[in-house]
């Protein structure tokens, strides 16, 4: 991966809808080479994907909870719980952590009751658990943007 490849990078994670002709501008490619790279980084799994950025306020979602969660610490007790996460939209991003706790989840949904109600009938009932902390997000200071390239 050369400087060209890193710029592509930095503009496509600024902005993932920009034409092909204003992206080579922007690295100083002609269309044709810029198409090229962006295909390779594509199919060597570089560029995973494209995703729009959504508020989550306008969807309902403006809830958010970070939760931290213990689960039974063998391999059939951890793989049913990553498991069974994949089945819960509410959460929207999973971690399997070194230490304690064992996972820290980023929960969102509409407001507390539906948080309540996912803890009780969720998270705390899923096969494994042995603890449920959860952090409630005041404010999110730095939104994420990509990774720095």
């Amino acid at each position: 991966m050369d400087a060209i490849d890193r710029a592509i990078l930095r503009e496509l994670q600024k902005d993932g809808r920009l034409s092909n002709q204003e992206l080579a501008a922007r690295v100083g490619l002609t269309p044709s080479p810029c198409m090229r790279r962006v295909r390779q980084l594509e199919q060597d799994g570089v560029i995973q994907g494209y995703r729009a950025v959504i508020d989550p306020d306008a969807v309902g979602r403006g809830f958010e909870v970070l939760v931290s969660v213990e689960v039974r610490r063998d391999r059939e007790a951890v793989e049913a719980f990553e498991a069974a996460l994949e089945n819960i939209p509410d959460v929207v991003e999973a971690y399997r952590l070194f230490g304690s706790p064992g996972c820290l989840l980023r929960i969102a949904v509409a407001d507390l009751r539906a948080y309540e109600r996912l803890w009780i009938e969720q998270l705390t009932a899923l096969s494994g658990v042995t603890e449920v902390n959860s952090q409630i997000i005041m404010k999110r200071i730095k939104e994420p943007t990509g990774l720095p390239v």
